[in-house]
């Protein structure tokens, strides 16, 4: 299919592979697509500057790359900025079309039916999209389906003139007359709010007035403080609608002296936010935010888990707002014949975006129109290419920054063992990037694709935790070898699932290992040199300083972080003791705030069957300035203290401290083993031991 992507300051029709449907989505074969001349614009401006530009305009984020920088390596890191630089970006988030398939668990939408859908990373500008119910609205039948797919856009003006509460006979400011504030000086007018239109140019100026504004000035010309401060009877405005954007501070100072006493100030558009204190507080100006088309925006539980709020409770949600624009655009209440927007073909999509961006007069508004007899079918790219026997041709599902910046390098420098065959994503625009930033040669959205190719020997799993059951189960059956990006599964249920095919004595399983890599550390090595001439027990103590994440990211989901990371160090104890787990305890703390949990902050207690004990701390409300990882092992009068896989010492054991200038945790040794383990038949980890330890972390789970 053919999606606007933006490359260095341009955006270019690109072919790229079919999105697939997911759980809770609707997928979409596009009409027409709504360009966003504010939001887009800025992003393709940004996709010109040069990452030092980049760096003196956001210092914060320099810090944070100099931090990872001393964790990671620079080559690591710059692999990371090099695959957005130059991956390329989709855009877009505002579309009409028809339904054509729908995911497990959609109920609202039925194959045929004609839908508007809005959202950041699901409604590109693309003949194809997936997105999640929430997003999607129907729309009332005979609706002109390019008007309609400015859904979002008009969603985000409504949403303002929402915040702002103006009512009947009040005065209203709309400062701003691009897109949004024409929409806004509409909405206005239905609510019979006296409407005054400010610009600095007298085109869009006269398009308000049009559209419906009582009195609209230019700011350059006029006083605009004088002249609202006239209209308004000496007492100023009711509220203004900042619906600009502009880099300056001053347009908003303006703004805030044209409002009356407790009037309020709605910022829709961007500003500058260098605030002056005497423009709002001997008023008392309220001086509010509007975040896009309403309740719900940044939600994660709404937007992509389809956890509607109660209807009683939040009147407008960004898709009852969505709703309610397009029924007033389908009712004619709402024009946007005064916009004279323009249609563009998706193939001329860089000239649609050059008429918003250049010339004396830009367009306000540019659609894109696609061809609504699209087939949804995957086109076969980059035919199985002809690759040494002797290497592994390795198929990389899943593009997150671990799977970029680790394994793929680790990948590259075993050339003489391994071939990065070929790349799979949910999106087929990010299969691609990656595929021409790493250059891989086959790239595709469809996982079948890759459990049908003869040439993939090896499925390295490196997407979501909920994921990894479904896609190691499919290559389990289509005898795939796997590696699975830890962890294994993440429910009870599914690991039964497993262990029936792990165990059962009648099938050949194909390799299977998953990406436990502390064990193959040089430090987790040395420690088990010693460890293998013991007489007596272990006692190991082991502290990971996990690092505070807010309770809305996704690291939280799908088993949380017990099964997510603490994994890793359930399966270090498993190789130092060599042994099967007896007993397992574990206490969590009971935080007197919601700041903290209990799932990622406990104390785990092993007790193994050769009478081994291993403690894990595992908390998340430590001290950013400790180091992360920590261990001690102690027997037969002997002790050993790891640090950060940076530097150990021994006591009671003739050898001399060991240190690295960064962290090794095994990575790349991983990959090595896997590589030698495949050519040799067998697995590097037993599997009774994968078992154990997603047995022990479920539990403590």
């Amino acid at each position: 299919m053919i999606q606007a992507i933006i490359r260095k300051g341009k955006v270019l029709p690109e072919e790229v592979p079919l999105p697939a449907v997911e759980d809770g989505t609707v997928l979409i074969r596009v009409y027409y697509s709504a360009v966003s001349p504010g939001t887009e614009i800025s992003s393709i401006k940004g996709s010109k500057t040069s990452i030092l530009k980049t760096a003196i305009r956001q210092p914060e984020k320099v810090t944070k790359y100099l931090n990872k920088i001393k964790t990671n390596g620079l080559q690591k890191i710059y692999n990371e900025i090099k695959s957005v630089t130059d991956g390329g970006m989709p855009t877009g988030y505002s579309v009409s079309g028809e339904v054509i398939a729908i995911g497990k668990g959609v109920t609202k939408f039925a194959v045929g039916e004609k839908v508007a859908a809005a959202g950041g990373g699901f409604a590109y500008h693309a003949e194809f999209v997936v997105v999640p119910e929430n997003l999607v609205i129907k729309i009332p039948i005979d609706s002109d389906m390019a008007e309609v797919s400015t859904v979002a856009i008009g969603g985000i003006a409504l949403h303002g003139v929402r915040r702002s509460n103006l009512s009947l006979g009040e005065y209203g400011v709309v400062f701003g007359t691009g897109l949004i504030g024409i929409l806004t000086v509409q909405l206005l007018k239905l609510s019979g709010v006296k409407v005054i239109a400010i610009d600095i140019d007298d085109n869009r100026l006269e398009i308000a007035k049009s559209s419906g504004a009582d009195y609209t000035l230019n700011s350059t010309t006029q006083d605009a403080v004088r002249v609202v401060n006239n209209l308004t009877g000496g007492h100023g405005c009711d509220a203004v609608l900042f619906t600009a954007a502009t880099d300056s501070s001053e347009p908003l100072s303006l703004a805030f002296n044209m409002i009356r006493k407790k009037g309020k100030l709605v910022l829709v558009g961007v500003s500058g936010m260098d605030l002056k204190r005497e423009d709002i507080y001997t008023k008392e100006i309220d001086f509010m935010i509007s975040s896009s088309y309403g309740p719900g925006r940044y939600d994660k539980s709404y937007e992509e888990k389809n956890i509607d709020y109660p209807y009683p409770y939040v009147r407008w949600t960004e898709n009852r707002n969505m709703e309610e624009y397009c029924r007033l655009v389908a009712t004619g209440k709402l024009n946007l014949k005064p916009v004279n927007y323009k249609l563009f073909k998706i193939t001329e999509v860089e000239s649609a975006y050059e008429s918003l961006s250049s010339g004396e007069k830009k367009e306000l508004l540019v659609i894109l129109e696609y061809n609504k007899d699209s087939k949804y079918e995957n086109k076969k790219i980059n035919i199985s290419s002809n690759v040494k026997s002797s290497l592994i041709n390795v198929a990389m599902v899943g593009t997150g920054s671990f799977a970029q910046n680790m394994h793929i390098p680790n990948i590259k420098k075993l050339k003489d063992k391994y071939n990065l065959y070929a790349v799979a994503s949910r999106s087929g625009q990010r299969a691609k990037s990656v595929s021409e930033t790493f250059g891989i040669k086959i790239y595709t959205s469809d996982y079948e694709k890759i459990l049908n190719d003869p040439y993939v020997d090896l499925i390295l799993i490196c997407n979501r935790h909920g994921l990894h059951f479904e896609y190691a189960h499919k290559a389990l059956l289509a005898n795939k070898n796997i590696f699975i990006e830890k962890p294994l599964c993440t429910t009870t249920d599914q690991l039964e699932v497993l262990k029936r095919i792990f165990f059962n004595k009648e099938s050949r399983l194909p390799f299977i290992t998953v990406g436990y890599n502390r064990r193959y550390s040089e430090y987790a090595l040395r420690i088990k040199e010693e460890t293998m001439k013991r007489i007596d027990p272990l006692f190991i103590t082991y502290r990971m300083n996990a690092g505070y994440v807010p309770k809305d990211s996704w690291i939280h989901e799908d088993g949380g972080r017990i099964i997510g990371e603490a994994c890793h160090i359930v399966d270090l104890m498993n190789f130092l003791t060599e042994s099967k787990v007896l007993t397992i305890g574990y206490e969590s703390i009971n935080p007197v705030t919601e700041n903290y949990t209990s799932a990622d902050n406990k104390s785990i207690l092993l007790r193994y069957e050769d009478g081994s004990v291993c403690n894990i701390h595992y908390f998340s409300n430590g001290s950013k300035d400790l180091s992360k990882e920590y261990m001690e092992v102690h027997f037969d009068g002997k002790s050993m203290v790891m640090n950060d896989y940076r530097h150990i010492e021994y006591s009671g054991i003739p050898c001399k401290p060991y240190s690295t200038p960064k962290i090794e945790k095994g990575h790349l040794e991983e990959i090595k083993i896997v590589a030698d383990s495949i050519a040799e038949n067998r697995l590097p980890i037993q599997l009774w031991d994968l078992v154990q330890t997603s047995e022990i972390t479920l539990s403590v789970n």
